[in-house]
C-alpha cells in the first residue's frame, strides 16, 4: 500500500481522538459530579472497563498474553497515560485553567522533539511553522484568562506535555512489534488505583453515570485508542500537531451545544489553529502524492 492512504488513514484517526477528548467539556458540565478527583476515577474506571470487554472479544483466551506482550515499554506507556489524566487534575487544582491549557499547547513540540532524537524522524520546516502558529492560537484564544498565580499547578502541567511526547515515540517504535492498545486498559486500572482515595466519598447518582459512562467509553477510551492506531501513520510531529484541535473542538462544543459564548480572542485563536493545521495537512498530502505519483 502506498504512503498516501496510510497517511489519510492517520489524519483521520487523530481527527476522531480530538473530537472524542473534546467532548470532556460538554459531558463533564451536563451531569452532577463536581469533584474533580471523583470524575476522573470514574472516567477511568469505565474506560478499564470498555476496553477490557472490547479487548476479551478482540482476543478471545489470548488477553493475558496480549497485556504482557506489551512488556516493559508498554507498562511505562500505561503510567505516562496515567501521568497525563492524573496530572491534569491536579494542575487544574493548583492553576487556572487557561494556564493549563496554554502549558499543554507545547505538546507538539515535545513529540516532534523526542521523536526526532529517538526515532530520527525528520520534522519539515512548515511543521515547526505549524506548531509555532497553532502554539501561538492556542496562547490567543485564552491570553484574557492567562495569570502568574499557581505557579505550582503550571510546573505540574508541565509533565503533561513531557509524557504526551515520551508516550508518542513509545507507541511508534513499539507498534510494528505488538498491539499497544491494551497499555491503555492498563492505564485506566493504574488511575482508578491512584484516584481512588482522593475521590472518596462518592457523590455520583443515578442519572450521572449517564455521562460518566461517556466520558470512560468515548472520551477517553476511544480517543486514546483512536491515537495509539494513528501513530502508526504519522510521524510523532504530527499527532502532536494535529492533538492541538482538541481545544478548538472543546471551545466549539461547548459554545454550540451548551451556551458558552467563546471570546473575541478564543475565535480568532482557534481560527489561526485551524488555518495552521489545515496548511501543514495540505502540503503534506501534496508531497505524499507526488511521492507516489511515478509508481502510479
Amino acid at each position: 500500500m502506498t504512503p498516501g492512504p496510510h497517511h489519510r488513514r492517520g489524519i483521520a484517526l487523530m481527527i476522531g481522538a480530538t473530537l472524542c477528548w473534546s467532548s470532556a467539556g460538554v459531558l463533564v458540565r451536563s451531569q452532577g459530579v463536581t469533584d474533580a478527583w471523583e470524575i476522573t476515577f470514574w472516567r477511568s474506571l469505565f474506560m478499564a472497563l470498555f476496553l477490557f470487554g472490547v479487548l476479551v472479544v478482540q482476543y478471545r483466551g489470548d488477553f493475558v498474553r496480549r497485556v504482557a506482550a506489551t512488556g516493559v515499554a508498554g507498562f511505562v506507556s500505561a503510567c505516562l497515560w496515567s501521568v497525563m489524566y492524573v496530572c491534569f487534575i491536579v494542575a487544574l487544582s493548583r492553576t487556572t485553567v487557561a494556564n493549563t491549557l496554554v502549558v499543554c499547547s507545547i505538546s507538539p513540540f515535545m513529540a516532534a522533539l523526542f521523536g526526532r532524537i529517538f526515532l530520527s524522524e525528520r520534522v519539515p520546516m512548515r511543521t515547526w511553522i505549524a506548531m509555532a502558529a497553532a502554539i501561538g492560537g492556542i496562547v490567543l484564544m485564552f491570553v484574557e484568562s492567562l495569570g502568574t498565580e499557581g505557579a505550582s499547578g503550571t510546573l505540574i502541567a508541565l509533565a503533561i506535555p513531557l509524557a504526551f511526547g515520551v508516550n508518542v515515540v513509545l507507541n511508534r517504535k513499539m507498534h510494528a512489534e505488538v498491539d499497544m492498545v491494551p497499555t491503555v486498559f492498563v492505564s485506566g486500572v493504574l488511575s482508578c488505583l491512584v484516584v481512588l482515595p482522593f475521590a472518596l466519598p462518592f457523590d455520583a447518582q443515578g442519572t450521572d453515570f449517564v455521562n460518566l459512562v461517556a466520558l470512560g467509553v468515548v472520551q477517553l477510551g476511544m480517543g486514546c485508542v483512536l491515537m495509539v492506531h494513528a501513530a502508526r501513520h504519522l510521524s510523532a510531529a504530527e499527532v502532536g500537531l494535529l492533538a492541538e484541535l482538541e481545544t478548538v473542538f472543546g471551545v466549539l462544543s461547548t459554545w454550540l451545544l451548551v451556551g458558552e459564548v467563546p471570546s473575541r480572542m478564543a475565535l480568532i485563536g482557534g481560527v489561526v489553529v485551524i488555518l495552521a493545521l489545515a496548511i501543514n495537512t495540505a502540503f503534506g498530502l501534496w508531497q505524499n502524492r507526488l511521492r507516489v505519483a511515478p509508481a502510479m
